[in-house]
C-alpha cells in the first residue's frame, strides 16, 4: 500500500490499480502528485477518482483486485462512483489451501497476559455480569423490568464487582418451526450466552405458552439448572408482578456469588475477539481495518483467537482466506456458506450487492467487491483455522471464519454466541452500539469522524490516510487496547452504558 504524503491528494492502494482514493476533498483542477492527472470533477473525500483511462466493460481495480467494471467510459481525472462503476458477479479463481502453513505462535515465555474471571467450565471471562435471557418477546417487558429495578435503584451499590444486570430480549421465540433454522439459530444463541463467561449467573425467562420452550434448550446444550442458572415462566409464576419479585429475590441471591469473583493473571488464550466493521467508509479498507488485521495477528500469535464474520462483506474477497485456510476441507466450508448466501438471496428476491449500505456509498464505497476487499482486511494474515456455522461454539483458537449476515447487530450475536469476550468495531461513518456482555472498543477509520465522534470513538486510525501514523503503529495500538480492556478497563461505549439493545439472532424462515 502507497501511504500519501501531506502534499498527495490522493491514495494508490496497488501499482495495479486504475484509480486511487481521495484523502481529501480534491477540487476540480488539482493535479495529482506525480502524475499529469487532472481532477475533472470534485471528488469527495474517500472516494475514487480514475488515474488511466478504462473503456466500458473493462475492470476497475482497487487493492490490486477487481472491484467492479466501468459502465461508461471513464477518462483519468473522473469521479469512479455509482453513475459509471457497476458490480459483476465474483469470479474469483481459489487456490484452496495453497498458502496454509502452521500459525507462527510466539514461545510461550512471550505471550501476553490479561486480567481475567475464570470460570467453573474453564472459560475466561472480561466482564461479570448477571444475565435474564429471554426465551419469547412476550417475557421481554417482565425481564426488562427486572433489569432496570437492579440498574437504577440503586441495588447493586453494594456489589462493586458486579458490571450490572443485564436483559437480553428479541423479537422472536413463538410462530416459528421448530424444524426451521431459524429456530436451530435461536437456540444455538441463547444457549452460548448462558453458557458465556462474561456472565457470572443466568436466569432464563419464558411466558410459558411460546414455541420456544426453555426445557428443550436445557436438554439440547447440556445446560444444568442450580444456583447460578435458573429458569421461570410467566405463567407458571401467576403474572408479571409475582414474576418480578420472585426473580428479583433470585437475582438478590445471586449477587453476593458473583461479586465473589476476581480477576487473576491469565494467558491470552483466553481471549476471543470479535473482528468488526459497520458504518465502513472509503477509507475503512486503508486504515483501520488493516490495523485491526495487524493486532489480530498478534492476538493470534500470542496464544488467542480472532474471529471474522459478515459473510456477505467477503464475497469478491473470500479467495484471499480460502487461500490460507489450513486444509481444503475448511476452505470448501467456506465456499459452501457462501454458495447458502446465493441461494439465500436469490429466493428472497435480492442479491448480495444489495450492501453496501447507503452511508456505505456516501463514504466512497461503490460495490460489494470493493466493500468486500476492504471488510477482509479485519482479519490480517494468518492461518485460516476453521470455519463455523452462526453461534456455533468456538472450540478452536487462532485466526477462525463464523457464517453471518453483514447486518452489524445480528452478526455480533453470533460472534458473542460463540464465545467472544472482546469486541474491535471499526467505522467510517461512525456507529455508536455496545453488545453487552462484551466490551466494545470503537475505531475511527479518519481523524475528521473521530474528531467530530470523540465522546464514541476509542482508538483514531486516521493518521494512516494523512501519513501521520503507520498500520503497525495503529495496530499495535489497538492490540494494548484489547488487552486493557479485557482486563477491566471501560470503553466509552460501557461509559455510555450501552449494548442492552443490540442482542439480535437471526430470523430466518417464515413466521406463522
Amino acid at each position: 500500500m502507497s501511504l500519501p504524503t501531506p502534499s498527495s491528494p490522493a491514495i494508490q492502494l496497488n501499482p495495479q490499480d486504475n484509480v486511487s482514493v481521495a484523502r481529501a476533498v480534491i477540487p476540480a483542477g488539482t493535479v495529482l502528485a506525480g502524475s499529469n492527472v487532472v481532477a475533472r470533477d470534485e471528488i469527495p473525500s474517500g472516494h475514487k477518482i480514475a488515474t488511466q483511462p478504462i473503456e466500458a466493460g473493462d475492470p476497475v481495480l482497487k487493492y490490486g483486485q477487481v472491484i467492479g467494471t466501468a459502465s461508461a467510459a471513464i477518462q483519468p481525472g473522473d469521479h469512479v462512483h455509482l453513475h459509471n462503476l457497476a458490480m459483476q458477479d465474483s469470479d474469483v479463481t481459489h487456490d484452496f489451501a495453497a498458502d496454509a502453513r502452521p500459525t507462527p505462535l510466539l514461545p510461550e515465555a512471550e505471550r501476553r497476559t490479561f486480567e481475567g474471571y475464570v470460570r467453573a467450565d474453564g472459560q475466561v471471562g472480561t466482564r461479570n455480569y448477571i444475565g435474564i435471557i429471554t426465551s419469547v418477546n412476550c417475557s421481554a417487558t417482565v425481564s426488562r423490568a427486572i433489569a432496570d429495578a437492579f440498574n437504577r435503584g440503586g441495588a447493586l451499590d453494594a456489589f462493586e464487582n458486579v458490571d450490572g444486570v443485564v436483559a437480553l430480549t428479541h423479537g422472536t421465540g413463538c410462530a416459528i418451526s421448530t424444524k426451521a433454522e431459524g429456530y436451530t439459530y435461536l437456540t444455538r444463541t441463547l444457549s452460548g450466552y448462558a453458557k458465556h463467561p462474561n456472565f457470572a449467573g443466568i436466569l432464563m425467562i419464558g411466558l410459558g405458552c411460546e414455541t420456544n420452550q426453555i426445557e428443550p434448550i436445557l436438554e439440547r446444550f447440556g445446560l444444568e439448572e442450580g444456583p447460578l442458572l435458573r429458569t421461570m415462566t410467566i405463567q407458571r409464576l401467576g403474572g408479571a408482578r409475582k414474576t418480578v419479585e420472585i426473580a428479583s429475590e433470585i437475582i438478590r441471591e445471586m449477587l453476593p456469588i458473583a461479586n465473589a469473583a476476581r480477576r487473576t493473571t491469565v494467558p491470552l488464550s483466553g481471549l476471543k475477539l470479535a473482528l468488526q466493521c459497520g458504518g465502513s467508509d472509503g477509507y475503512s479498507g486503508i486504515s483501520a481495518n488493516p490495523a485491526l488485521g495487524y493486532a489480530a495477528d498478534l492476538i493470534v500469535r500470542h496464544g488467542g483467537t480472532a474471529v471474522l464474520s459478515e459473510t456477505p462483506e467477503i464475497y469478491g474477497a473470500e479467495h484471499l482466506l480460502t487461500r490460507r485456510a489450513v486444509t481444503p476441507a475448511v476452505a470448501q466450508k467456506l465456499m459452501d456458506r457462501i454458495d447458502w448466501w446465493r441461494d439465500y438471496t436469490e429466493r428472497n428476491g435480492a442479491e448480495l450487492n444489495n450492501n453496501p449500505s447507503h452511508g456505505n456509498k456516501a463514504g466512497g464505497l461503490t460495490t460489494i467487491l470493493e466493500k468486500s476487499l476492504g471488510a477482509v482486511a479485519k482479519g490480517g494474515t494468518m492461518p485460516l483455522e476453521a470455519v463455523y456455522e452462526y453461534a456455533e461454539p468456538i472450540n478452536q483458537s487462532g485466526f477462525v471464519f463464523m457464517d453471518t449476515p453483514g447486518y452489524d447487530p445480528v452478526a455480533v450475536t453470533g460472534q458473542v454466541a460463540g464465545g467472544c469476550n472482546v469486541i474491535v468495531f471499526t467505522t467510517g461513518r461512525g456507529s455508536v452500539s455496545g453488545f453487552k456482555p462484551a466490551p466494545c472498543i470503537k475505531v475511527a477509520t479518519n481523524s475528521e469522524m473521530y474528531e467530530h465522534m470523540q465522546d464514541d470513538m476509542d482508538v483514531n486510525c486516521g493518521g494512516i490516510v494523512t501519513g501521520e501514523d503507520t498500520i503497525e503503529a495503529a495496530g499495535q495500538r489497538i492490540f494494548e487496547a484489547v488487552i486493557a480492556t479485557a482486563s477491566g478497563q471501560y470503553t466509552l461505549s460501557e461509559d455510555f452504558g450501552f449494548g442492552d439493545n443490540e442482542f439480535v439472532p437471526w430470523q430466518i424462515g417464515a413466521v406463522t
